[in-house]
Parts: structure tokens; C-alpha cells; sequence
């Protein structure tokens, strides 16, 4: 019998929250982290609402993920992000120790991969998971913004 819940299962529900972060003017990523095919994190940009360059979606659902389990560590847990984390996320993500990061599109700017990050050396990393969507909100969203301003 084939698993329901699978890396793109998963990556949509990360899509959401990308799709309510566009909503609210937001840069489109969205995460989710998941244990035991349960979400016990999510979350989306909030830089602009909370006037705070840290709270990208990563860092917000690593934060959630931890306060429901209790501790600072995620092994076991996998983290679904439409956009290939930043440098600073993977430092996060480094230090939470999750066993799986599943990205969609790359960012070839700022992505840990160009920059020099690291997550840490036990964690799987699997990319280019419905990155179609993920790339074709994000070009919408930068898209927009140019012709407001």
C-alpha cells in the first residue's frame, strides 16, 4: 500500500502557508516540520508583519516544532520549505539537529548551498520538490511588488 503521506504531500501543506504569506504581503515561503507523518509545526514569513528579519518561515516553525515537543532538538522530524533555507535558517537548523530538510526551489542568491551554510552532517537533505510552484509564486510575488512600486 502505497503512503499518502509522502515529501509532496507535505511540500503542499508548506505550499499553504507560502500562499497566506503572499496574502499578507509577505515573501511566499511557507514550512512545515513533521513527525511521524503529523505537522507539528507550521508557518510562513512574518519579516514584514513583525518588523523582524528573523522570522522567516523556517525559524518560525522550528520554533513551534520544538514548543510542542518539548525540547530544542527535532530528530525524527523533517522540515518542508518551499524555498531553500538561508544561512541563517540552516544555522538553525544546524543547531535543532532535524533529520530532514525537503525544499522546493533553490535560491541561488541567498540559499545555504551558494552562501557556504551547513546543516548538520546527520541530516538529509532532499531538494526540487514541487519547485515549479514553489518558483511560479515567488516570480508572482516579486512580480507584483515591481509594479506597485
Amino acid at each position: 500500500m502505497e503512503n499518502p503521506f509522502d515529501d509532496t504531500y507535505f511540500m503542499k501543506k508548506a505550499l499553504q502557508e507560502a500562499q497566506t504569506a503572499f496574502e499578507y504581503g509577505e515573501v511566499p515561503v511557507g514550512a512545515v516540520v513533521v513527525v511521524n507523518n503529523r505537522i507539528i509545526g507550521r508557518a510562513h514569513n512574518l519579516t514584514e508583519r513583525l518588523k523582524d528579519v528573523t522570522a522567516h518561515a523556517e525559524m518560525q516553525a522550528i520554533t513551534a516544532a520544538a514548543n510542542f515537543l518539548g525540547g530544542k532538538y527535532l530528530h525524527g522530524c523533517t522540515l518542508y520549505v518551499t524555498l531553500e533555507p538561508c544561512q541563517m535558517c540552516a544555522g538553525a537548523l544546524y543547531w535543532s539537529q532535524i533529520s530532514k530538510v525537503v525544499y522546493g526551489a533553490a535560491d541561488l542568491e541567498r540559499g545555504f548551498n551558494v552562501v557556504g551554510g551547513h546543516l548538520h552532517p546527520k541530516t538529509e537533505v532532499v531538494s526540487g520538490i514541487l519547485e515549479n510552484e514553489a518558483s511560479e509564486l515567488l516570480k508572482r510575488f516579486f512580480i507584483q511588488r515591481r509594479n506597485l512600486n
